[in-house]
């Protein structure tokens, strides 16, 4: 865990892991209800992942419902880390939600190439939601970042797990971890920058030239 996060995070999260671990067990073992004991338990977080990847409501649900069908599906080879089932969840959703972006771009720059007759109308209240929760400059920071930087800004930043954890996971060493989060962490600051305004263009009158 990273250093700021304080000794009650840990001991809850501690808690939680080791309640995954049984839930975990019983869903495997074909217990329907364990397993939606743990969609209720993590379905919040990775909403709020899949939304901070993608900025969509209606898209973030789809990624969330895609994540624990993938969960189900993969669930023979499934890792736990700290015991607990959700990083494993934040990267599947991680995931998701870049290939829906790739698909959602595809389609985007179709539509733009056809002939348009009336403006299309925008959705006021999808613009205003959950404005508070995440700037559209971050998502589009995230997008910038590579798959395994993505994964580790994630789970560490977001999601408060510590470097060795999330390098577990992802089968880096922490070395490894360590010196891509720091370039991940400096990547997103510069595309943050705010971007100087254009020199202003005056027009010198009078002067012949």
């Amino acid at each position: 865990m990273e250093p700021f996060a304080s000794s009650r995070t840990l001991q809850v999260m501690g808690n939680m892991g080791s309640q995954d671990a049984g839930l975990w067990a019983r869903s495997l073992a074909g217990d329907g209800a364990a397993f939606g004991a743990l969609f209720d338990r993590h379905r919040d977080r990775v909403f709020r992942h899949a939304y901070r990847l993608c900025g969509n409501r209606h898209t973030s649900e789809d990624i969330l419902a895609t994540a624990f069908l993938e969960l189900w599906k993969k669930r023979r080879k499934v890792v736990l880390v700290e015991h607990s089932i959700l990083p494993w969840l934040l990267v599947t959703t991680t995931n998701v939600a870049r290939n829906t972006n790739r698909a959602s771009t595809r389609y985007r720059r179709m539509l733009d190439s056809l002939p348009r007759q009336d403006e299309a109308q925008v959705d006021s209240g999808e613009a205003t939601y959950f404005q508070s929760v995440l700037d559209q400059d971050v998502v589009d920071a995230l997008k910038t970042l590579g798959s395994i930087d993505l994964h580790l800004i994630s789970l560490v930043v977001f999601e408060e797990y510590s470097v060795n954890a999330a390098a577990e996971l992802l089968n880096l060493s922490p070395a490894a971890a360590k010196s891509r989060m720091h370039r991940a962490r400096s990547k997103i600051k510069d595309v943050l920058q705010p971007k100087p305004a254009p020199p202003s263009q005056f027009v010198m009158e009078g002067n012949g030239s």
